[in-house]
């Protein structure tokens, strides 16, 4: 089995792709207004509509109430990512820290209040681990 996706339900796509292009630098591939996808070598983010929800199950998600999941994204070097989001990201929940597993992280929230974290390995383990 592989992870390819996660997938973020928002009731105003356009504005959330936007966000996430700007924060991340990729281009969202849209295959509908009401459907993007953001393509790494791991993994793709996807952004979909509240109105893709009842062809899988009505009224199983909720937009903008996410209050357990981070989304993740491996940068090389966080704390330049952090000065060139500074005046674009509102919601910053940290600054660049050093956590103890060996990664220096940023979190911030997305517009859609989903926290978001980028990191960068630091120490011999963590760039090891994270090695391309």
């Amino acid at each position: 089995m592989d992870f390819v996706s996660i997938r973020i339900i928002t009731s105003d796509v356009a504005r959330l792709v936007d966000f996430y292009e700007r924060a991340t630098g990729m281009q969202a591939i849209r295959a509908t207004e009401d459907f993007a996808e953001l393509k790494t070598a791991g993994a793709t983010l996807a952004i979909a509509s509240t109105r893709t929800v009842p062809l899988f199950a009505p009224g199983s998600t909720r937009p903008a109430d996410n209050h357990s999941v981070i989304t993740e994204f491996l940068v090389d070097d966080v704390d330049r990512v952090h000065q060139n989001l500074t005046g674009f990201v509102t919601d910053f929940v940290n600054a660049p820290t050093t956590m103890p597993w060996g990664n220096r992280s940023l979190m911030f929230r997305d517009p859609d209040g989903n926290l978001v974290n980028f990191f960068t390995p630091v120490t011999p383990a963590a760039i090891e681990k994270f090695a391309r």
